[in-house]
């Protein structure tokens, strides 16, 4: 414990980083602040319903919880940085296909910067979709008097929609905005900080609603809420392990000298991450598991869309988890490209010992992701479907989310990175890290 508040001490002694730490906790209060503030027009006191049906979608909870709770609120950030998102897995798979977006993805800082500035005209044409549908979505689920700038100020539902999906545009660029000025003058990365807060909002909600409901004669009493704790305990231990484990490739650099200097002649070792896809492949595998509602339109299929719509059930997280490793593996060959690698290595006269440079390292790259992804994605999968268990076992429906999936690896991967940055900071300045052996070993973006 003392040493705990002597690393506390030592992080506020040093001005950058107290105040890059400042700065992200104000910055991150106006955004929880714009969360609860409800489209202008709309009766807030009648959004039972939409919060409701938001609980009981699997895709629309998603959303949810990528807002911080402000879909279901009807707020002006009710689409959060899921457009952004979206337009950069968009940019991403142009990526692997268009040879334009290839070369841009090889020209370092330029073509990094040209990359995120298409993503922001990609996300504007995204809200331009999504901003329409969700206003669909408040009316059908709100509508009627509960729109009281239709009802009482006798706007036009047109006009009503217009500006309503001008404002949620102009919020989630309000929010990416907060996200690239933490990136930039606080700590952490913006983006992911903002998922993560919103996942972290819902957990107080959830954790007392768990106990209320294991306080009743019924349910057990305290004693399971303790066993659950515990279990959750481990469950993070896990997740912290396959967000940091890598197999680590040594590369050897060929000795150089340059007039009395001699460069190179060292081993390095380049990290290979069991989970190279992070979450992604769990988002992709839950919004192709919401095409058996399509089936439930018919009578002889409804059969078939109830059995594979049961979050609990065992075909739906056969299916799931079969997803989610077929997902990790297509995302890996999406984001982690061999060939550039050794491409990469010859340029900078490095080599893997005891294999040629060229064509052959890049095989053996390949195969060696190959081989670290397969327990990679299966480990995922288990993430993926713990939800379920939990819920089988009498957890309630928002504490268990936090047992695997999205939240967790979210949670766990944004932690990790930030305190990352935080000892980087502290070592910087000659005071211990945050552990006294090892090194926190997070991951880059989200």
């Amino acid at each position: 414990m003392n040493k705990f508040i002597e690393t506390i001490q030592n992080i506020f002694k040093i001005e950058e980083l107290k105040k890059r730490i400042i700065y992200t906790l104000l910055l991150i209060l106006v955004y929880r602040i714009g969360c609860v503030i409800v489209l202008p027009g709309i009766d807030a006191g009648s959004l039972a319903d939409l919060q409701d049906t938001t609980s009981k979608n699997g895709l629309l909870d998603l959303l949810n919880m990528f807002s911080g709770g402000a879909f279901g609120n009807a707020s002006i950030f009710a689409l959060g940085v899921m457009p952004y998102i979206s337009a950069s897995i968009i940019i991403q798979l142009l990526g692997m296909f268009v040879p334009y977006f290839r070369k841009l993805q090889m020209e370092g800082e330029s073509g990094r910067k040209k990359i995120n500035q298409l993503t922001r005209y990609l996300t504007i044409a995204v809200l331009a979709i999504q901003g329409p549908a969700y206003m669909a979505q408040v009316h059908n689920q709100v509508g009627g008097s509960a729109i009281l700038a239709v009802s009482q100020l006798g706007w036009s539902t047109f006009t009503f929609n217009l500006v309503s999906t001008i404002i949620l545009m102009a919020g989630t660029i309000f929010v990416m905005w907060l996200g690239e000025r933490i990136t930039d003058r606080g700590i952490g990365n913006g983006i992911s900080l903002i998922i993560m807060i919103g996942i972290v909002a819902r957990l107080p909600y959830a954790l007392f609603s768990e106990v209320a409901t294991k306080l009743s004669a019924t349910e057990g009493g305290m004693i399971f809420v303790i066993v659950e704790l515990v279990i959750l305990f481990f469950v993070f231990i896990a997740a912290i392990a396959l967000v940091s484990a890598v197999r680590k490739v040594p590369i050897q650099y060929a000795r150089r000298v340059i007039g009395n200097r001699q460069y190179g002649g060292v081993r390095q070792y380049m990290p290979l991450r069991i989970n190279s896809a992070g979450v992604m492949p769990i988002i992709f595998a839950q919004m192709l598991m919401l095409l058996p509602i399509l089936f439930s339109q018919w009578e002889s299929t409804r059969g078939l869309a109830a059995t594979l719509g049961n979050y609990t059930g065992v075909w739906y997280n056969l299916i799931f988890g079969f997803l989610v490793v077929v997902f990790t593996y297509f995302y890996t060959a999406v984001t982690v490209n061999p060939t550039m690698m050794a491409d990469n290595l010859k340029r900078d006269n490095g080599f893997i010992p005891g294999v040629k440079p060229g064509t052959a390292t890049k095989n053996y790259l390949d195969s060696i992701l190959s081989k670290v992804t397969l327990p990679g994605s299966i480990f995922l999968a288990v993430i993926a479907i713990l939800p379920a268990v939990a819920m089988k076992f009498g957890v309630t429906n928002q504490f268990a989310s936090f047992y695997g999936g999205t939240s967790l690896l979210i949670l766990v991967g944004v932690v990790l990175d930030t305190l990352q940055q935080i000892e980087s900071y502290l070592l910087m300045r000659h005071y211990d890290g945050l552990m006294k052996t090892g090194r926190l070993k997070g991951r880059s973006g989200m």
